[in-house]
């Protein structure tokens, strides 16, 4: 039982020291606003803020009660990993999952304590498509959610296959 909390532990830490290493890297390197493009018609590093969530919504400087929205809803978010956590199957992949998302969410979590806003960084388009800006954190968020979605469907599908035999 105690395995599951250490994984989980270890993987956000990992993904909290990640994500602000890198935003502090790119506040210190690159200007607000400025553009180095890396992959031509492909991959920018920029240095923006956003005081929304995912995709830019509720990104607006007039809406003040947005902070207090994303924060208790990150708070929440947490929360209610940590619970999981105690209930789940024991399967290492799912409390990696569950690590990088609680290492996620902190590490914006710290942002939005600090800044009142995310630092976003990673700027990926390909032609007139644009993806929103985005940061070590929201990778982990996104990748930890897949991962604990995919071993929750196979270890319900097997348990259902175990259950037929």
């Amino acid at each position: 039982m105690r395995s599951r909390y250490l994984i989980e532990g270890v993987v956000a830490l990992a993904v909290l020291a990640a994500d602000q290493a890198t935003k502090a890297w790119v506040v210190a390197a690159i200007a607000p606003h400025q553009i180095i493009e890396v992959i031509p018609g492909f991959f920018n590093l920029v240095n923006t803020r956003n005081r929304g969530a995912a995709f830019g919504f509720l990104n607006r400087p007039d809406i003040e009660w947005s902070f207090w929205l994303f924060f208790g809803a990150t708070v929440l978010a947490i929360l209610v990993i940590a619970h999981l956590t105690r209930r789940a199957p024991a399967k290492a992949e799912l409390f990696i999952g569950f690590g990088l998302i609680m290492g996620g969410a902190a590490g914006n979590l710290i942002d939005r304590i600090r800044l009142r806003a995310v630092i976003d960084f990673l700027d990926v388009y390909a032609g007139g498509w644009h993806w929103p800006a985005f940061n070590v954190a929201d990778s982990a968020i996104c990748a930890g959610a897949a991962l604990a979605f995919i071993t929750l469907w196979r270890h319900e599908g097997a348990a259902k296959k175990a259950a037929r035999t």
